[in-house]
């Protein structure tokens, strides 16, 4: 049975549960019914075609399969569409549409299918999952864009754009491989959070130009969605780069990991993409140590690591950290330029990093003066080991960090001895032991809202 609110404890601790394993050729008639024993995520794979048919389909659900028994969740494939009722799909933490083509689905089918997403059921689509239903403008809004023309199946650059997600944070980069290749009707960009897109100038036969989103993910009508142009060929499936692509967005559509998949658009790059350290000054013992995929990691301290450029006025501030366990660290905004890193502490406020302090100063908190919404922090973290994005928003005076997309703090300053107004940013490097690294650091400034910055709209920030 669908279980979208589970707490991360359950989730984790069912994960050892033993996965379902059916043939490619065998289609059930009768899924597990909705009263089912909870044992972990459940996932439908299905493959129904009305046009062209894919003949690395039966590739793609062995793929899944065995990516389900690693990864304790089950997995069923059919290619009926009298599964797609309200009673049967609810027993679904998410439904993989893999390399449909055409009208699948008729009416009743799709109001099913609508209701289970609206409910917060996940969908995953897998290549020609674009090139099906259009005739159905809410699967449209759903996949995020159709299918328009492919040129031959050739190698290609992938640009990744999110390495914190689940699907895309194993890559570096750049991935080179080989695929078939989608152009789509219209960019998504706008609407959807692009995980990564395609180098036109890599290959033959790309229309949309220099922005070509090829994988992204998004939240909608209630449910999760996450698509990928790839999975053309055969040898896609016994990739491991591209199994492991398949896997996050899998574990992020059924919610046992988590992600920012809001809109993102307009943002700087502070440090990533091509922009070292040059504007970033160390202050205090330890340092900071780049990794060649561009990745900091803090060592000793306790010191601070700050840009050297102050933010003034309203701005949006997002980056992605990790923890090895139980580690400490932050992210200070609004202190004064210093070569002491205790300015920051004394002057400024502290985005805590360190999931098993007290409240006020847990993960999510701002340093010693609010606790985060603790049950918000703990369904939207991911544990150690893995990635985290944050938010912090500075509109005035008023404070908004958010996880992985979800709001887990709202601050007002009210001390007249601190300001949010104007000042730096720094990441700080607590001490030996605490390991912590940091990604893709990127700033985006915002136009002032009316009534001291309290009028911005949730989710926004892209």
């Amino acid at each position: 049975m669908r279980r979208t609110r589970r707490s991360r404890t359950v989730r984790l601790a069912l994960a050892a549960s033993s996965a379902l394993l059916l043939s490619a050729a065998a289609v059930p008639a009768d899924p597990a019914p909705p009263d089912a024993p909870d044992e972990g995520e459940s996932v439908l794979v299905f493959s129904k075609t009305a046009g062209f048919r894919h003949d690395s389909i039966p590739d793609g659900i062995e793929a899944l399969q065995q990516l389900g028994a690693e990864g304790g969740f089950t997995v069923e494939a059919t290619e009926d569409a009298g599964v797609f009722t309200p009673e049967r799909l609810a027993a679904y933490d998410a439904v993989v549409f893999l390399s449909t083509t055409g009208d699948v689905l008729d009416e009743t089918q799709q109001a099913a299918f609508e209701g289970y997403i609206e409910d917060g059921g996940g969908y995953v689509g897998i290549h020609a999952a674009a090139d099906t239903e259009y005739e159905w403008p809410w699967y449209g809004g759903l996949v995020g864009a159709w299918f328009d023309s492919h040129p031959l199946i050739q190698p290609a650059t992938v640009e990744v754009e999110d390495r914190a997600h689940p699907s895309t944070a194993h890559l570096g980069t750049a991935w080179e491989r080989t695929d078939e290749w989608y152009n789509y009707r219209t960019n998504p960009r706008e609407d959807v959070h692009v995980l990564a897109a395609l180098d036109e100038g890599s290959y033959a036969g790309g229309n949309m130009g220099d922005d070509h989103p090829i994988a992204w993910c998004h939240e909608y009508e209630g449910g999760r969605s996450f698509y990928t142009g790839s999975g053309h060929t055969k040898e896609s499936y016994a990739d491991d780069a591209f199994r492991t692509h398949l896997l996050g967005g899998v574990r992020w559509a059924t919610g046992a990991a988590q992600a920012d998949c809001r809109p993102e658009n307009g943002y700087t790059s502070l440090y990533g993409e091509g922009t070292g350290l040059e504007q970033w000054k160390q202050a205090g013992p330890g340092h900071f140590e780049e990794s060649d995929d561009g990745t900091l990691n803090t060592v000793g301290g306790m010191g601070l690591l700050w840009h050297q450029a102050e933010q003034q006025g309203s701005y949006s501030l997002k980056f992605d950290w990790r923890m090895t366990g139980d580690d400490n660290s932050g992210v200070f905004v609004g202190f004064p330029a210093s070569d002491d890193p205790w300015s920051a502490v004394e002057a400024g406020y502290e985005i805590q990093i360190d999931a098993s302090d007290v409240p006020e100063k847990t993960t999510g908190s701002v340093y010693g003066f609010q606790s985060a919404d603790l049950e918000a922090r703990d369904a939207a973290l991911n544990p150690p080991g893995e990635w985290n994005t944050y938010e912090i928003r500075v509109e005035g005076e008023r404070l908004q960090v958010w996880l992985n997309g979800t709001r887990v703090n709202d601050f007002t300053n009210s001390d007249p001895a601190r300001s949010l107004t104007d000042g730096h940013i720094g990441l700080q490097n607590h001490g030996d032991g605490d390991d912590v690294a940091f990604r893709d650091i990127r700033l985006r400034e915002l136009a002032p809202a009316a009534g001291g910055g309290r009028a911005a709209p949730e989710g926004g920030g892209h």
